[in-house]
């Protein structure tokens, strides 16, 4: 378990159950103390049935299910995936099944959602956040220079937002971190259901 240094010292720390750099960076944000525990959970456990809502939430619940805590400990999970023409772009298995990903997705737009579960105890709250995406057109060696540089296996649809991966995204509407992997006011808004204010933990 790798931990997260804080400048609080309020409560228990949450278990964010994720192996994400992203997550962490955005959870980082606050002094909510915290550690970061990866759930061994497989994805591909649970069909998707043309509903990407509650299909990224069911995601997230079981990320959640597979985290060891306490009564009193609160475990946050998420799940990202990108939905085009109705079909899921999870995180590619290789860097050519990333290319054919972002060769579909470039010049057209595409949304992503993010399922959030907060749980504290057997009780469990969860939802989830959408944002259109549309990516520029881009040329096969603009895209193979951009996975040379982003490292794209282990992000949904293989891109990502932030840094130099801006370089791709044309506009969005909606949660900018929706599409980094945490929408921080659907995080907020579940985590004041189990007592957390993230207004508190501001540096």
């Amino acid at each position: 378990m790798q931990e997260k240094a804080s400048q609080s010292s309020k409560g228990r720390p949450v278990i964010l159950g994720s192996q994400s750099p992203r997550r962490r960076e955005i959870l980082s944000y606050f002094t909510l103390p915290f550690v970061q525990q990866p759930p061994a959970f497989d994805e591909s456990s649970i069909p998707y049935r043309d509903n990407p809502g509650d299909y990224v939430c069911t995601l997230a619940k079981g990320k959640s299910r597979a985290i060891e805590a306490g009564g009193e400990e609160i475990v946050v999970t998420a799940d990202s995936v990108v939905i085009y023409e109705n079909k899921v772009f999870g995180k590619p298995r290789d860097e050519n099944e990333a290319f054919e990903m972002l060769s579909t997705l470039c010049g057209n737009r595409h949304k992503v959602y993010t399922g959030i579960s907060v749980r504290k105890g057997s009780v469990v709250y969860s939802d989830f956040e959408m944002t259109k995406v549309w990516l520029n057109e881009l040329q096969p060696a603009q895209i193979k220079a951009y996975q040379k540089r982003c490292h794209s296996i282990d992000k949904a649809a293989g891109y990502a937002i932030q840094r130099e991966g801006s370089i791709i995204v044309q506009e969005i509407q909606g949660c900018f971190y929706n599409v980094m992997g945490l929408p921080v006011n659907t995080l907020r808004e579940l985590l004041m259901k189990v007592g957390i204010d993230l207004w508190d933990y501001i540096a």
